[in-house]
């Protein structure tokens, strides 16, 4: 079980640009992958149900170091999270083949605004106009990195919104998790739920990989077991509205490794798109920042937050 540690709100922002480091390495791999730079192209399905064996095996091998008491365990929500987590990483992982991946993790990071939306009949959150005007703002960013036109449109852009859907769903389900099971019994649940799902979807598509490839998967699934550790220990030692915004450093760490290792320079459109997403993520993270702050009984800030 994960044990609580001192509020460090610098070590917890280290840790979550670490992670979004590690998660946009994933993405990268993904990309060498899927666009055959390391031999013959692997279907999405193959690359997640990677993702997903070698993620497993570092859990499980920590579980069986560590011993955990595990128990109590709501299976349908594991169930319903890991198939939508599941669907959200294949698809992100099928649309940077395509487009760039600047414009996949910005477009992925629509996730808190779907997240949002869907917790209002899920869960019966209130959602004030600053959350709505946050959510049209990123919305509209996404439709700017779609580049609606007959000459520009990018189909494959859909493949990140659809993740970022998927993800979003995922988050519902976490959010009900949380504070209910240990944090290990939950990894170890969701990657091993994810595991046979993957593994049953594969089947069909499934091809040998190369020694290249094979060592890429292992570096996919390793990436995303530590950046699942890091950022579950940065929660440990801030507020999640602190280090939420630490988190969009993915979107410069997705475009330098894309420039660097397959050359790809984000054009104003990309820039254009990725700024206005990151504004509204920004300013719905200050809401929740806003909503989480203790003020005084009785000063009427109560029912202006809530107006919010």
């Amino acid at each position: 079980m994960f044990t609580p540690r001192t509020p460090n709100p610098a070590i917890a922002a280290l840790m979550v640009t670490a992670a979004t480091a590690f998660i946009a390495g994933t993405t990268l791999l993904a990309k060498a992958i899927g666009t055959g730079a390391l031999g013959t192209p692997l279907n999405p399905l193959q690359i997640s149900q990677g993702r997903f064996l070698f993620a497993f095996v570092l859990v499980a091998g920590a579980t069986g170091i560590l011993r955990p008491a595990l128990g109590n365990i709501r299976w349908r929500m594991h169930l319903a999270r890991t198939a939508f987590g599941w669907a959200g990483v294949t698809l992100m992982f099928a649309s940077v083949a395509f487009i760039p991946m600047a414009d996949a993790t910005a477009i992925s990071f629509l996730n808190p605004v779907f997240a949002m939306m869907l917790a209002i009949p899920l869960l019966g959150e209130k959602v004030g106009p600053v959350r709505w005007a946050a959510a049209a703002i990123a919305m509209s960013g996404a439709l700017i990195l779609l580049r609606p036109t007959p000459e520009s449109f990018q189909p494959a852009a859909m493949l990140a919104l659809c993740a970022a859907a998927a993800m979003g769903m995922e988050l519902i389900f976490i959010k009900k998790l949380s504070g209910r099971e240990p944090v290990l019994q939950i990894l170890l649940i969701n990657n091993g739920i994810g595991l046979c799902i993957a593994t049953a979807a594969v089947l069909p598509v499934w091809q040998p990989p190369t020694p290249a490839q094979w060592a890429a998967l292992a570096g996919i699934g390793a990436l995303m077991a530590a950046a699942q550790v890091l950022y579950v220990n940065a929660l440990a030692r801030a507020d999640a509205s602190f280090v939420a915004p630490f988190s969009y450093a993915a979107l410069i760490f997705a475009a330098l490794y894309d420039l660097a290792v397959f050359g790809a320079v984000p054009d104003a459109v990309s820039a254009a798109g990725a700024a206005v997403i990151l504004a509204g993520a920004l300013l719905l993270a200050w809401r929740e920042a806003r909503a989480r702050t203790p003020i005084p009984p009785g000063s009427g800030q109560d029912q202006r937050r809530e107006a919010l």
